[in-house]
């Protein structure tokens, strides 16, 4: 018997990839068909995959071509499966000339010629493609910008947009992102959505009344380093979690004076929702007390060099520290009755990450590839929010509005020390 293998992603399924498991299955007598993980093309770079892996297994299945559908999820894995199932024919498109040469040492490679005219990129491209205009210049709008080059299907534009990215002032925020909403655009927003809980609400609601999507926009809870890290927690590696520490902090430009202190972010709105993320999703929303601590840099006491914020929970606590005029270690630390999960400066580009225990030798090291600082993930999840109309977003709507809520806190805290 004949055994022929192929791989490949198998996304909105169509009759060129019908047509390349026909060719490959006139090859030979039995066809084994791998279907590359959810992981696994993230990490080769196909961020933007409308179908589940489950969806796309069955797709595969539904045109009763392969004789075994397999799960392709690690780098290496060809030679594993060409050994394990006695293949005598690896064969994959023609867009691949080249880059399987190194099987020929354990079987036939063959490359076939692509059909003309079709591609899962071209379908995703042009019917699910979605108008993006950018608004504000703060410097992470310059990095969405480019993030918005690697996602299939997102364009950015200023003419007749679906949506918007938000990046104006924070104090600008909620009116920017109302008249967005009004306009019938779906918004993302850089966190904090808006400086106040209220205003936080009404912005979520009135999105909801005009059937549009608003997405908080913290780039950090999209990383896959993250979300696994968040699983390991809720499995109870460490235990349970008595404390959250974290950090995050950057040496502002030169303060030129009160006009430029007015169009920088301070320190509690430009770190404080990424600081906050992970205390309120591990902790949730709904701690019993908090002290603000804040060093100002004006004298109307509006813009923080440095702010340390101490949280109680009822069998927990948790701190965050964030400056723009002031240097420490910007890690995170979750400490819990088992052990403690430490994650190095700068967490909030994760891709690494360890479980330490009293015992050393159970201490483990997670690693995980990070892609644009998980920009181009959140972007993905955004349009997949709006095409499907089923909640990808990371960050939920009571975690956003703790997130305004404390910063307007904080801000409150200060007018009332200025008077």
């Amino acid at each position: 018997m004949k055994k022929v293998i192929t791989y490949g992603t198998f996304d909105m399924l169509h009759y060129g990839h019908r047509n390349l498991l026909e060719r490959a299955k006139a090859m030979g007598d039995y066809l084994v068909v791998g279907v590359t993980s959810d992981d696994f093309d993230r990490r080769r770079g196909k961020i933007n995959t409308h179908q589940s892996l489950m969806e796309r297994m069955a797709g595969v299945r539904a045109l009763e071509i392969a004789d075994e559908i397999i799960v392709e999820e690690y780098v290496g894995q060809k030679i594993d499966d060409i050994k394990r199932y006695e293949i005598d024919i690896f064969t994959v498109g023609s867009d691949w000339e080249g880059e399987f040469d190194y099987l020929k040492d354990y079987c036939e490679v063959v490359y076939l010629p692509r059909t003309e005219g079709v591609s899962s990129t071209d379908i995703r491209t042009h019917n699910g493609a979605l108008a993006l205009k950018i608004i504000g210049n703060h410097s992470v709008a310059v990095k969405f910008a480019k993030e918005c080059s690697y996602v299939n299907g997102v364009a950015v534009t200023n003419d007749n947009p679906d949506a918007v990215y938000i990046d104006s002032h924070p104090r600008r925020h909620y009116k920017d992102i109302k008249k967005a909403l009004n306009e019938g655009k779906h918004v993302i927003a850089e966190s904090p959505i808006a400086t106040s809980g209220a205003e936080c609400e009404e912005l979520f609601a009135l999105a909801k009344a005009n059937d549009l999507v608003l997405m908080d926009g913290i780039k950090s809870a999209y990383s896959t380093a993250y979300a696994r890290l968040l699983l390991l927690v809720k499995s109870g590696a460490i235990g349970s979690v008595v404390s959250v520490d974290a950090t995050c902090t950057s040496l502002e430009d030169i303060i030129r004076g009160p006009e430029d202190i007015k169009e920088k972010w301070n320190s509690i709105c430009a770190w404080g929702p990424t600081a906050l993320l992970p205390v309120f999703q591990i902790l949730g929303t709904d701690y019993k007390s908090k002290n603000v601590t804040s060093f100002h840099v004006d004298e109307e006491k509006t813009f923080d060099g440095f702010t340390k914020i101490d949280f109680v929970y009822d069998r927990a606590v948790a701190s965050i520290k964030v400056a723009k005029t002031a240097k420490s270690e910007g890690n995170l630390v979750i400490t819990g009755t088992r052990g403690y999960i430490y994650v190095p400066a700068p967490w909030w580009k994760m891709d690494y990450f360890e479980v330490r225990y009293e015992n050393a030798e159970n201490n483990k090291r997670h690693f995980y590839q990070l892609d644009g600082e998980g920009i181009r993930y959140e972007i993905v999840a955004f349009a997949k929010t709006i095409e499907t109309g089923r909640n990808y977003s990371y960050i939920s709507e009571e975690e956003s509005v703790a997130i305004a809520s404390v910063i307007e806190d904080c801000m409150n805290i200060w007018k009332a020390d200025v008077r």
